[in-house]
């Protein structure tokens, strides 16, 4: 077990640092829960979006759809299940193994079974079933993140393990996002559900193959065995001790404002995605030109989104990159209101035989703006967790992270309804637009205040210990 202090802290990973590593287990084995981790994500969020409003579901119907994801924002939950129950028939595979195994299956039987139902006649059932996944998702997830936190010989092990995790979850959303787009004008959306959901293979095979910390699971049983003779303590321990470690360990003013900070910091991202693609259908952009899109500018930006967010964290520091992140989110997303407002995709530049149209250019700065940002607040978070606590306090940021966004993104369908009074649908989605974007600006002022609270904070002499 190696001490973390203030200054060692994990290493900023690129793409290529990934792809040099894909010879260490640990490195390829990640990359593949990466993977499955992201699969579930779109095809519970704004994807199903896309599938209810071909079917003809209304916006407010979409947007209440999402709050499946609501699972997410309760992941301390989770977390403390992770912690501390064992799984009686698949103990033997060790506590992160055990669930993140169970979850997968889950996950994956659920999404089949959304693709076997009719949006149009059995929605409730294909919102339930999606609820099935995204509680299957928000506990892989937990047990994923403490697997990758937990696991690592070192800090620079874990900015490696996090920049894998991050490019295979990334290439999960290319094809649940994009690659589906193409997939489903060919075979329609349920086959391609089925699909996808017995793509859930991949993680089943990666946890398999995958060790269990066995120092991290060695702490657990202690705390289990301590706590066994008195079920009251248990309880303390499981659900309020790591938030009383959390908050002992940064100060009760510095946690809460670190915890609001993440609250805020993909508010804006969160607010538009479920009236995504619904907007891109009453632009008239079909599916084929977005997931072309997607793969051919919005892949590359988004890795390079991610690089850029790892040169940045080593050059200039987590905070700062943290800040520009929370600048370039509301811009990006803005930028959108474009479209709406003249009326669709138009030129933007034109040499020869190549033509650069908004809708290209948006979606590349898009992608770029969430890489950066989604990557530096991923390792951010990553340093804040206790051994023995990992799971339910990585669980807590996370939570604070999805639950503001995950329940107003409830409303997007009906505040573009509400839009749409006396204007065009294109107008009414553009505003909308504009709305989501200034919801980053708390975001913006909350990482300026925490850059300042932390900078005249005293360092701690040991911030952390990671299991070797």
């Amino acid at each position: 077990m190696v001490a973390t202090t203030a200054d060692s802290r994990p290493r900023r990973r690129r793409v290529w640092d990934v792809l040099a590593a894909l010879g260490r287990p640990r490195v390829t084995l990640m990359l593949a829960l990466g993977v499955a981790s992201g699969l579930p994500f779109m095809l519970i969020g704004n994807t199903l979006a896309g599938w209810l409003k071909t079917a003809g579901v209304g916006n407010a119907a979409i947007g209440f759809a999402s709050w499946v994801g609501m699972a997410y924002t309760i992941k301390f939950v989770w977390g403390a299940m992770v912690d501390r129950v064992p799984l009686p028939a698949l103990g033997r595979l060790g506590r992160r193994r055990a669930w993140m195994l169970l979850s997968q299956v889950v996950i994956g039987a659920a999404l089949v079974g959304m693709g076997l139902i009719d949006p149009r006649s059995h929605l409730s059932w294909l919102v339930m079933l999606g609820g099935v996944a995204a509680v299957g998702a928000a506990t892989q997830d937990t047990a994923m993140d403490a697997w990758r936190i937990e696991i690592a010989a070192d800090a620079d092990e874990l900015g490696l393990l996090t920049a894998a995790y991050s490019i295979g979850y990334r290439i999960a959303l290319i094809f649940t996002e994009a690659v589906i787009l193409m997939v489903e004008t060919r075979i329609g959306w349920a086959l391609s559900y089925v699909i996808y959901g017995s793509a859930m293979a991949i993680g089943v095979v990666a946890v398999l193959l995958a060790p269990e910390p066995a120092a991290a699971d060695a702490v657990m049983l202690a705390k289990s065995e301590a706590t066994g003779r008195a079920p009251l303590r248990a309880i303390y321990d499981a659900v309020l001790g790591p938030l009383i470690a959390f908050f002992r360990a940064h100060g009760v003013a510095m946690a809460a404002l670190m915890l609001i900070t993440i609250t805020f910091y993909h508010l804006c991202d969160y607010m538009r995605g479920p009236m995504s693609l619904p907007y891109y259908e009453t632009l008239r952009i079909g599916g084929d030109t977005i997931a072309l899109v997607r793969l051919a500018i919005g892949t590359p930006f988004t890795f390079l989104g991610v690089a850029l967010g790892g040169v940045s964290s080593l050059r200039i520091g987590n905070r700062p990159t943290l800040i520009v992140g929370a600048i370039v989110q509301p811009l990006a997303i803005g930028a959108f209101a474009l479209l709406g407002f003249h009326g669709g995709d138009y030129t933007l530049l034109a040499l020869g035989g190549v033509r650069l149209t908004a809708f290209q250019a948006i979606m590349g700065a898009d992608a770029l703006a969430i890489g950066y940002s989604g990557v530096a607040l991923i390792a951010y978070m990553s340093t804040l967790t206790s051994l023995g606590y990992t799971a339910t306090q990585y669980a807590l940021l996370t939570s604070a992270l999805a639950f503001t966004g995950k329940f107003l993104k409830g409303f997007s369908g009906a505040v573009v309804d509400m839009l749409q009074q006396g204007r065009s649908a294109n107008e009414a989605y553009a505003l909308f637009y504009l709305v989501a974007a200034a919801l980053g600006l708390p975001a913006i002022v909350l990482c300026l205040a925490l850059a300042r609270a932390q900078r005249a904070e005293p360092a701690p002499p040991v911030a952390k210990a990671i299991n070797r």
